[in-house]
Parts: C-alpha cells; structure tokens; sequence
C-alpha cells in the first residue's frame, strides 16, 4: 500500500515542498523565493512571517498537485538553513526581530573580542566550531541586547529561540511543540556535541537564558503533530535535520569515510567520521552529522560560503548571463590558454581559511577575457574550493583515505562543471538519480520512525547513481592550474 511523506525543505532563498512516496519517487513539488533583506553592508535578513507563509503556501499547493488530502500523508520531514536565528515571544508566536541569516556578518567584531580573550579554544573543545559569526550563539546574544526589551522578557521566560526548523515545528503545531534535533543544535555554538546537551558555561559566556532553548531530540523522533487547521488534518512529525547533514542521510552516507558535497548558494562538504568526533587542525568543523535512536554519528565539514552565489552574481550583478543553467554552455566556448581565476570571497572565505575580511578578486585578466572566461572562472572556483576541503579533510583524519564524492544541489546539473570537479580532485564524483537529496534525507527520517522505510544499511543499498564522472585531465595541468588556485587566493588573504 503507497505511503506518502511530506518534506519541507527551507532553504536560504526559497522554501520547498516535496511529496514522496514509499519508493521514494516524487509525486509532487512546490516552490515560493522569498525576499532577501540586506540592511548593512555584511548584514543578511528575512522575514520570519514570509519563510512561514511560503512554507504553508508550498505545502498546501503540493498537496493539491499531488491530488492528496493530508490524512493520506503518513508523515513529515523537515530540512532547513542552518545557523539562520530566530526569535519570538512565546505567548504571541511574533518574532522580535527579522530572522538573521547564517551569512550574516554582524557579530564579527563581537567574535573577535570573544577570540582576544582567549574563549576559541574551549568553544572548539565542547562544539566542535570555530568562534565565528556564522553560528547561532553570538546572533542571540545580538537581538538580546539590540531589540528593545528583549533580554528582560528572555531572563522572565518569555521567549523563545530556534533555528528555521524550530521556528517551523512551534507553528506547525500551533505553539506546542519547542524542540529541535542533534544536527540543528550542533550549529547554535551552544551545544556540547560530546556530552549531547546545551553546556551551560557556553551559555554563560553569551549571556544566553537557558530558558530560550529548545528540546533537544535524535534527527529521527516524535516532534508532535500539525495543527489540524493549517492542512486540513493532523499529520506526524517525525524527522528534522540540518541541510546538510539531511544531504548526508539522502545520499546514504552512512558508513565511515563516505563523503558528500551540496552546491546551492554556498557549498557544504561533509565527511562521515562515524563514533569518533575528530579535532581538525586545518579549521574544519566537527559536527553531527545525524543522530539514531540516541547514537550519535560525527562529521567533519567543510564550508564554502559561495557557489551558486558565483553564478548568480554574474546573472544579476554583472549582467554576462540572462540565466543561471547556460553558464555551462558559456564556460565551454572559453579560451582554454587563458589561465582565469575568481576568488569568490564576496562575505569572506570559509573553510579551510576562515577569513571573514577577505573580498573578491578576479587574476588573470587579459584584453582577450570575456564573458566566456569569466563564466568558466566562476564555475571552477567552486570545484578549487573543493579541493581545499578535501586535501583538509585527508589532512585531518586518517581513516578517510581515497574516496568517491556524493554530490548534489543545483549546480550538479551542470555536466561541464562536475567532469571539471573530477579532473581537478582526480577522483570519481558520483551524481544521484535523485538529485533533492536534502528532502529524501528528511523524508526518509520521518518515514524510519513510522517504520515505512528501511534501517539505514538497507537504505543504502537502494541508493541509485545518475552518472560517474571520471578524472581524465592531464596530470600536469591539473597541477598548474591548482597552483595558479592557491596563488590567487594567497593574494586574497588578510590573515
């Protein structure tokens, strides 16, 4: 008998619905872009009630292309931007502030102080993270002390904090249910991810009220029901798990070592270490990366901040494209003797460089460049910025050793681009016959705990590859356009 799961998959610049059946075929999918605030230079909002209202919008019009009533949806799963905070009143359900987004910028200053008086290492020690502006903790602390009378009525127990996951299962059941799980929690820089609980010398250090907080449950779980109101009847919810750590469960990444890469606005690796938390030392961060049945699975991961981002800047800001999808057939007519290269540190650079202050350079501009180039450049500074994490991630753990890469996201479409990625890791990468993979991964943690789908080793095996692309770009060139990569970002660095 056909099963139906509901994922909600709210990303950073449009919320999605996707409806799956018990083969994991899409039955039906909706999709609403949202508005992007940008107050200040390095500021980045959105508008809580507007992630709220193309969420339901998407929701119900899924539902009505599927032709499925909500009591024939068995369950709901729900994967989202991480690290984006909210807060609201708890009596009221209105937030105090817009939502500020993961890339935001606006606590860096305060990052730094926090760094001068020597704070990064027992915050790496208990979280995993780097002391940096793009977690939770320190946006928290910003609204507390910023919006007015915010941190009175936080001390009285009067507010509430979440994620985008949080903030969407407090509406999904009309106010009932405050939780979030083990992944989400793990990107606040408040949760100890070895002892699996808020650390309440972290919250001390951020002035952050415990009682702002909410339930901490596995990815996998009974996070209450929806309001009978908003779908037309009540549905389970039963899985919630950060984007990218729900991309690793999509793309069965279950087993130690297995690896995979997300290309949306930014682009997100993450490594499956397995029972062990490894401690980088080439500033990655250890991360959850699900948690079953009270089992905690570790991850490294690595951030690049910009990706899709790049393509978009050459459609909207620099004009040379009318559409993202034909970036590839431009990146095809370019000149390959010329040597571009874009470092697209537009809010800094991630992982492995975690320099906030760094900005966007283009090197190797001749007459001869064009729109060709450009296009070419912006595609293969993704694919570097790849390489970074990887030659990290190998640097860092041992047991990782050769290894195919998982990929998915929008940019993987692009032929051209991953063919590039393969020649330039020199390594197979794998695309998936499904490429949603962060709403299968959150479909298939609210189908496990209903029992609809199967343990995660049998999950894996009905995994199914698209196409393998195979490195075959000559060994040399590889080599020299690699280092042309390094040199260029050298040159972009602050620190």
């Amino acid at each position: 008998m056909a099963a139906f799961i509901l994922a909600i998959d709210q990303g950073t610049t449009s919320s999605r619905a996707i409806i799956f059946n018990n083969d994991f075929d899409i039955v039906a999918s909706a999709q609403q872009e949202f508005t992007q605030y940008f107050p200040q230079s390095g500021w980045v909002e959105h508008d809580p009630e507007e992630i709220w209202s193309t969420t339901l919008a998407t929701c119900r019009l899924a539902l009505e292309k599927a032709g499925l009533t909500a009591d024939q949806i068995a369950a709901i799963g729900i994967t989202n931007q991480r690290e984006t905070t909210l807060i609201w009143d708890r009596e009221t359900g209105e937030p105090i502030h817009k939502a500020i987004v993961w890339q935001d910028r606006r606590t860096a200053e305060f990052c730094n102080k926090l760094d001068a008086a020597g704070h990064n290492p027992t915050i790496k020690a208990k979280t995993g993270l780097l002391l940096d502006a793009y977690f939770s903790g320190t946006k928290i602390t910003w609204m507390l002390d910023n919006v007015e009378g915010a941190r009175e009525k936080a001390e009285a127990g009067k507010l509430a904090f979440g994620t985008v996951d949080t903030f969407l299962l407090w509406r999904l059941t009309g106010g009932k249910v405050h939780a979030t799980d083990a992944t989400n929690a793990s990107r606040t820089m408040l949760f100890n991810i070895h002892e699996n609980c808020w650390d309440k010398e972290l919250l001390e250090l951020l002035k952050v009220p415990a009682s702002l907080l909410p339930e901490v449950k596995d990815s996998s779980a009974d996070f209450g029901t929806s309001n009978p109101d908003l779908l037309g009847a009540a549905i389970p919810i039963r899985g919630i798990a950060g984007d990218q750590q729900a991309a690793l469960v999509g793309q069965a990444c279950f087993k130690p070592g297995m690896i995979k890469s997300t290309y949306g606005t930014g682009c997100f690796i993450v490594l499956n270490t397995g029972k062990d938390a490894v401690t980088s030392n080439n500033r990655l961060l250890t991360t959850i990366g699900y948690r079953l049945n009270g089992k905690t699975t570790y991850a490294l991961e690595g951030s690049i901040f910009v990706a899709g981002a790049a393509v978009q800047w050459m459609r909207d800001a620099m004009g040379m494209i009318e559409a993202a999808h034909v970036i590839g057939k431009l990146a095809r007519k370019a000149d390959i003797n010329q040597d571009v290269y874009l470092v697209p540190a537009f809010t800094g650079l991630g992982a492995p460089h975690w320099d906030p202050d760094a900005r966007g350079a283009i090197f190797g501009i001749t007459r001869a460049t064009g729109p060709a180039e450009l296009s070419r450049a912006a595609l293969e500074s993704v694919c570097y910025q790849t390489k970074d994490l990887l030659e990290a991630m190998r640097g860092d753990w041992a047991g990782m050793g050769d290894t195919t890469l998982r990929v998915d996201g929008g940019m993987v479409a692009s032929n051209w681009t991953m063919q590039f990625l393969a020649d330039i890791l020199n390594a197979p990468v794998d695309r998936p016959q499904v490429l949603e993979t962060t709403a299968v991964g959150a479909a298939y943690l609210a189908g496990l705990y209903e029992g609809i789908f199967p343990a995660p080793e049998e999950f894996a095996e009905n995994w199914k590859r698209e196409c393998r692309f195979a490195p075959c770009l000559d060994e040399d060139v590889r080599i020299r356009k690699y280092k042309g990569w390094q040199a260029a970002v050298k040159r972009t660095l602050t620190r």
